[in-house]
Order: C-alpha cells, then sequence, then structure tokens
C-alpha cells in the first residue's frame, strides 16, 4: 500500500448542504472540519507508507475515522458503517454522499501502523500543535497528571490454566506450519488435556500432578520444535519455553517438577500472565489487584481555558514517580512544558523535584511523604529533622551539639550520604534512648539540592497558598472518570501494551475534542436556565441556596 495525498480536499457542496440541513446545530464530527480544518493532512502520513503499490485509503481520514470511533464507542463495524450512512461523518471526512467507505478490517491494519515506532504519540503531537495554532492550548501553564489501572484483555489464568494453555497455543500454531512434528507426538491423552481452551472450576482435582505432567508434556514438545526450528523458534515456543523457567525446575535429584513456594517464585514484575498477552502484569497497589497496565493522563487546568490532555502514558506496572521524566520529555518535544506540574504523592520526590526544575524549570507541585524513621513515627525522639546538616563543612550537628565529621559518600548508598555518629559521643548521652537503639546514630541524606528542594517543599505543605494551589490537582479525578467510565478505557480493547496505548491514544484525542466541541463561541446566546418559583422565593427573601458549577460560582 502506497500514499497518495489529496491535494487540499474540501467539501463537496451536496454533503455541505445535506448536514447543514439535517443538523442545523453541528455536530462533534463536523465540529472537527469546521473548526479545525480536519486534524491532519495525508502529507503527515507518508513514511509510514511504502513508496510503490497500489493506493491505500487516505491515512488522514482513517485516523479520523478512529478517534470518531472512540468518540462514538464503536466497533469497527460499526465505525465502517457510520462512514456509509452517516452523514455528518461524510461531512467530517470530505466524502460524497454517495461514497461506499471501506472494509471494517482496514481499520485493525491502520491500527497495526499505528503501534509501531511510536507513531500513536505522533498523532497526538500532531494534534496538539493543530489546537496551538487555534490558540486552544498554550505552554508554560499548569498542568495535572494522575494515573489508574487498566485491565488486559485476557482473562485471568491459574497456574495450571496458564502452562495447559501455553501448550495449545503452541500446539494450534504447530497443526498449520509444521504438522509433522505432531504426528508422532500427540496421543489420545493429549488431545483430551489440549483439544479445548482451557477452563476448570476454582477447584480442579489433582493440580499438582496434572501440573507436573503438562510441564513434562511441554519438556517434550519443546524439544521437538527446537530441533525443526532451532534458534528460529515461533513465539509461542519462546513463550513455553519462558513459562517452563518460571514456574518448573530440575531439583537436586535430577527430578523436574513445579516450583513451590519455598523454591521462590518469580517476582510479578517478570512474571507472565497470559501466553497471548506476554506484556501485562499482575499488580497489587494497597487493596486493589489486577492484571495489566498503569495509564497515566496529564491536562492543562489553568484557570478560564479548556482543560486540554497533552500526554498519555501506557506502562507495565512501575513506580508512577519512573514516568515522570518520560511525561516531561514527551512535552518538552511537543513544547507544551508547564510552569506548574500538579501531582499526588506517587510522583513527587526528591530525585524528581530536582529533575524536574534543572531540565525543564518546572515547579513539580505534590506531596513529600515524611520521614517514615521509628523516631518520627513515635514523635517524641530526635528524627532526622532535628539534625542540622552543614553541607559546606560536611558536619552533621546532633540535637545535643555533638558534632560529627564522619562524612561517606558509600557507592553502594548512592546518591546518600552517610554520617555515623561515634559511640564516645552517643554513649554517655543522656538522651540516647529517644534518638537511637543501637550503639551511636547513622543519618541518610540525599544531595543538597535535593535535600534542600525536599525541605522546602515540606515546608510549602504547611501554607495556605500551597494548599489551594495543590487543591486543584483533584480534578484530574474527573478526568480519569472520563477516561475509564466515560470511554471504557479501564479494559483494553487490544493485546500488547503497544496497541493498548494506541487505544489510550485516540481516547485522549477524543476527549479533546470532545471538550473543545462543547464549548460555546463568544456569540453564543446561551444563557443560564430561569430560577424556578421557589428559587426565585429564596433569592427575594436573602435565603442562600445550592448553585450548578457551571453558573460560574
Amino acid at each position: 500500500m502506497s500514499v497518495r495525498p489529496r491535494s487540499g480536499a474540501e467539501v463537496p457542496e451536496l454533503t455541505v448542504r445535506v448536514a447543514r440541513a439535517a443538523n442545523p446545530k453541528g455536530t462533534t464530527a463536523m465540529w472537527v472540519r469546521d473548526r479545525l480544518e480536519g486534524l491532519w493532512s495525508d502529507e503527515d502520513f507518508v513514511g509510514w507508507y511504502p513508496r510503490d503499490g497500489r493506493p491505500a485509503w487516505s491515512p488522514a481520514q482513517l485516523a479520523t475515522v478512529c478517534v470518531l470511533q472512540f468518540l462514538d464507542h464503536l466497533s469497527d463495524r460499526q465505525a465502517a458503517e457510520a462512514v456509509r450512512c452517516r452523514i455528518d461523518y461524510k461531512y467530517a471526512l470530505g466524502l460524497e454522499l454517495e461514497d461506499p467507505g471501506f472494509h471494517h478490517s482496514v481499520l485493525s491494519d491502520f491500527r497495526d501502523r499505528l503501534a509501531e515506532d511510536g507513531r500513536a504519540d505522533r498523532l497526538l503531537d500532531l494534534m496538539l500543535a493543530r489546537l496551538k495554532e487555534a490558540g486552544l492550548v498554550k505552554a508554560r501553564g499548569r498542568q495535572r497528571t494522575d494515573s489508574t489501572r487498566v485491565l488486559s484483555a485476557g482473562r485471568e489464568l491459574t497456574r495450571l490454566e496458564l502452562v495447559t494453555e501455553a501448550v495449545r497455543a503452541l500446539l494450534e500454531h504447530l497443526a498449520t506450519a509444521a504438522p509433522q512434528i505432531l504426528d508422532e507426538l500427540v496421543t489420545a491423552d493429549w488431545s483430551q488435556r489440549y483439544g479445548r481452551q482451557v477452563r476448570m472450576c476454582s477447584q480442579p482435582s489433582h493440580p499438582v500432578a496434572r501440573l507436573t505432567q503438562v510441564g513434562a508434556d511441554a519438556d517434550v514438545l519443546l524439544e521437538r520444535v527446537y530441533g525443526r526450528f532451532g534458534e528460529q523458534m515461533p513465539p509461542q515456543a519462546d513463550v513455553l519455553r519462558r513459562l517452563l523457567i518460571q514456574h518448573f525446575l530440575t531439583d537436586a535429584r535430577g527430578k523436574f517438577r513445579p516450583r513451590t513456594e519455598r523454591d521462590g517464585l518469580p517476582p510479578s514484575r517478570i512474571r507472565i500472565q497470559s501466553p497471548y498477552e506476554t506484556e501485562a502484569r499482575w499488580v497489587r497497589r494497597g487493596d486493589t489487584r489486577w492484571t495489566g497496565y498503569l495509564l497515566h493522563v496529564t491536562e492543562t487546568c489553568d484557570e478560564d481555558r479548556v482543560n486540554v490532555v497533552t500526554d498519555v502514558a501506557t506502562w507495565v506496572s512501575e513506580a508512577d514517580s519512573q514516568a515522570l521524566p518520560g511525561i516531561h520529555g514527551r512535552l518538552k518535544k511537543r513544547r507544551l512544558l508547564p510552569a506548574e506540574h500538579l501531582v499526588d504523592g506517587g510522583y513527587a520526590s526528591g530525585a524528581g523535584l530536582a529533575d524536574a526544575d534543572r531540565n525543564y524549570k518546572i515547579a513539580l507541585v505534590g506531596p513529600i511523604h515524611n520521614n517514615n524513621s521509628k523516631q518520627a513515627k513515635a514523635k517524641d525522639g530526635f528524627a532526622k529533622e532535628n539534625f542540622i546538616i552543614d553541607f559546606d563543612r560536611r558536619e552533621v550537628t546532633c540535637p545535643n551539639g555533638k558534632v560529627s565529621g564522619n562524612w561517606n559518600e558509600i557507592p553502594s548508598m548512592a546518591p546518600y550520604t552517610v554520617v555515623r555518629f561515634g559511640k564516645r559521643q552517643c554513649g554517655p548521652c543522656p538522651e540516647k534512648a529517644k534518638c537511637t537503639s543501637g550503639e551511636a546514630r547513622t543519618i541518610n541524606f540525599l544531595p543538597r539540592r535535593i535535600h534542600e528542594l525536599q525541605e522546602r517543599n515540606r515546608d510549602d505543605q504547611q501554607n495556605s497558598a500551597w494548599r489551594r494551589l495543590y487543591a486543584l490537582r483533584s480534578g484530574t479525578e474527573g478526568t480519569i472518570a472520563e477516561f475509564a467510565v466515560g470511554h471504557r478505557a479501564r479494559h483494553c480493547r487490544y493485546r500488547g501494551q503497544a496497541k493498548t496505548h494506541v487505544q489510550h491514544v485516540l481516547t485522549a484525542i477524543a476527549v479533546n475534542i470532545e471538550r473543545l466541541s462543547q464549548q460555546e463561541p463568544a456569540d453564543s446566546d446561551y444563557r443560564p436556565r430561569t430560577p424556578t418559583a421557589f428559587q426565585q422565593y429564596l433569592d427575594a427573601h436573602d435565603l442562600p441556596r445550592p448553585v450548578w458549577w457551571r453558573q460560574g460560582k
């Protein structure tokens, strides 16, 4: 397939006349064409296609259809039908009324292209650039970020179901690619174990014996596959091999058996949860547990402006703070870095404050967790905050005036600095019990710049102005709900992290379009609803009454 850019495609006159007659006030799809003149052009996608081949359907139109599909919660078949039948879709795409559209499988092929080489982010880049040109979003304002869980498309499997289904997936592949491998291997017992999808009750009979049998079958199968394909094994075989490593071992007696808790199971950050979605991970945060990914959403939150989603990130579970440098890097590339970035405690850290300030000139606004040492928790001992750290002299002074110059920057403790007081200093101290239970006190702290930023942040948290500013961060909870509930982003529509990220990018673009299209123009004749008789009575008697937030109070 190749791209043949269309030169300045305009909406056909008949399509305009019928669309305006049917929708005098317009629709969201029509707003995209009227206000933004379309989000993309075919020239933006030339590098995605080879130069030779049969001309493809316009990629700019396909990208617009994908966004409208997520805006209206349509399947691929329903979206293709909307292009054929809905007048506002034809208006947005600049099609003739008799245009037959395309087959629904074209959308799947286009999403496959989007999932490659960060192209989904490029799609969001182009939209934000268009919004900047239209004056709808600006840099160096105020933005906020939060995350939510995303459930994988696959169902949760027990260990027995997981390994059994992985064997069956490899058998399904070999039945087409190399059936000769199965001729002398598959028996009636194999057909009973792997002849259909694995669905077991909550308490299957003899689970350990069955898991051992499945592991032995998988070992024999992989040996034959390796003999046939060598190092070029199919992906299903590689997944099965990794599962055997994670869930089986050969013990000291040479017996091949399943791993137990005593043997040690692989950590959740590398453990495969499904043979069909190998990137999804089991995650536990507090009382919430799920298998899937984390979605990080960043949006603007300036006063008197529409909140625009400026970045989305789909991560395999890691600490929120590890996602922050990537978010700032993408915002810098888009020239949309904020002056103030509001985040919760999961993102805020001393290193994050320093990195945002040094590399991006961003004031990261978020609560730094308090000292969790036993002295700080007891609230009657001497915590780290009670010690005076002199970075110039490389000394630390304890609350009783003892000075330690034992300043150590141990490589294994990097980036922390370690200061130890001596036994002669702590031993005779009358308040030693409030300070340490050991022979002497040890203090660990971060480099000077990070330490000072942490302390300044903790002081700011006691300030009412800081609290009023940070209160704006709570608005991102509504955005998360808009993604998760309003646009069904909580559940993966596709398998794999790359395609799930495409889903989230298209959802973000759809959210932006929906928000912007619902804003009243400056010359609108909209007026708030007239108060009811009882509300007028309350106003006449100077009695307070609740006012809807959309009325500006």
